[in-house]
Parts: structure tokens; C-alpha cells; sequence
């Protein structure tokens, strides 16, 4: 795979990450409160505290992959990755079916971090 290609790729992850945490801090007491709520989380102060934490480690993974583009990068965020999945699963199964795929789309975001891995040198 050509280094433009890789990079492209790279920087899609990168916007997905930093939007994601604006966004999630933008709207904090709107549909990630909603989702909270529907999952249990009654408390509005551990609500605002859970999509805060989510926000700040979208926003570090974000910064890793635009910042320090290497493997320990990649790591580090298929390991977010899969944090955030498994809590979103374990809070709310149903998102999995989900006609806009909220986890669903962390599928080919983990195959793009394992090609991004895969072509790096070590």
C-alpha cells in the first residue's frame, strides 16, 4: 500500500477521533446522556463524568495518531478501541443492531488500525 494511501487512512482515523470527542463534549447532556440513562446510569453527575472520560480519551487517541503516528499509536488505539466497545456491549447490547451501527463501525476501524500496524515498520 502506497505511504499516501496509509496516510489517508491514518488522518480518517484521526478526524474520527477528535470529532468525536468535540462532538461528545458539544452535546454532553443530550444523546450520550440519553444512551447513559437508557443503560442505567440514573446519577446525572457519573453520566456527565462517564462522556467526559470517553471524550478525553477520544481526543487522546486522536492526538496519538495525528501527533505520534507509529505502531505504539495504532496499539493504543485498537486497545481504546476495544475498551469502548466492550463497555458500549456490556451497557447496551442493542446498540450492536442499530440501523446507524455505532459499534458496528468500530469493525472496519480496527481493520484499518491493523493494516496501519501492519505497514509500519517496527
Amino acid at each position: 500500500m502506497s505511504a499516501s494511501s496509509l496516510q489517508v487512512l491514518r488522518l480518517s482515523l484521526v478526524a474520527v477521533w477528535l470529532f468525536t470527542a468535540a462532538f461528545s463534549l458539544i452535546e454532553l447532556r443530550s444523546q450520550s446522556a440519553a444512551l447513559l440513562l437508557q443503560a442505567g446510569v440514573g446519577d446525572a453527575g457519573w453520566r456527565d463524568a462517564l462522556v467526559i472520560a470517553g471524550a478525553l480519551l477520544d481526543l487522546v487517541l486522536g492526538l496519538a495518531l495525528w501527533l505520534r503516528p507509529g505502531r505504539p499509536s495504532y496499539v493504543a488505539a485498537g486497545a481504546g478501541l476495544l475498551l469502548m466497545t466492550l463497555v458500549a456491549s456490556l451497557m447496551l447490547p442493542a446498540l450492536w443492531l442499530h440501523p446507524l451501527g455505532p459499534l458496528l463501525k468500530n469493525l472496519p476501524i480496527a481493520a484499518v488500525l491493523w493494516v496501519l500496524w501492519r505497514e509500519t515498520p517496527a
